[in-house]
């Protein structure tokens, strides 16, 4: 569209008589490169957590989440994704807190809304979740993804 209405206005001046050795003004166009916004549920379920085994990279264990879609909030966000993942519907969803440093996630700068959930049932590994476990502070797995490791610590301390 910028470029439509760049181009008539210089076919407008090159068909009328105006001296083209005025100077028009510079138009900056500014590209913003902003962080992509996200959620994890920490799901409380059976004395534990639940946490998917990554089938994408990067591999490892991770807390549920995703992507928040264009038109979604993120609590809706986090509803869906616990339900994808995990194949359970959750209840008590409550905002735990907010993660955001530039290298949580090594694809691209995401900021994550970080929700604490229950959640009743058997849960299942669904989209994309090679598997699924209950965890408790003492028994998490070694290789976790993103900076889980550091909002599982937040959690278990009660940080927040």
């Amino acid at each position: 569209m910028l470029c439509i209405a760049i181009y008539s206005i210089l076919k407008i001046y090159a068909l009328s008589s105006i001296d083209l050795s005025i100077k028009l003004p510079i138009i900056k166009i500014m590209q913003h490169r902003n962080p992509i916004p996200t959620i994890d549920i920490i799901i409380e379920i059976s004395g534990g957590i639940i946490l998917i085994k990554r089938k994408n990279p990067p591999f490892g264990w991770a807390i549920p989440g995703g992507f928040i879609d264009y038109g979604e909030s993120a609590e809706q966000a986090a509803k869906r994704e616990a339900k994808e993942e995990t194949g359970l519907d959750i209840e008590d969803l409550k905002q735990f807190h907010t993660y955001s440093a530039p290298d949580r996630d090594p694809r691209h700068h995401t900021i994550s809304v970080v929700f604490n959930a229950r959640a009743n049932g058997i849960p299942k590994p669904d989209d994309d979740a090679a598997d699924i476990g209950i965890f408790t502070k003492d028994n998490l797995p070694e290789q976790i993804a993103f900076d889980h490791s550091k909002i599982l610590e937040d959690y278990f301390n009660k940080k927040y």
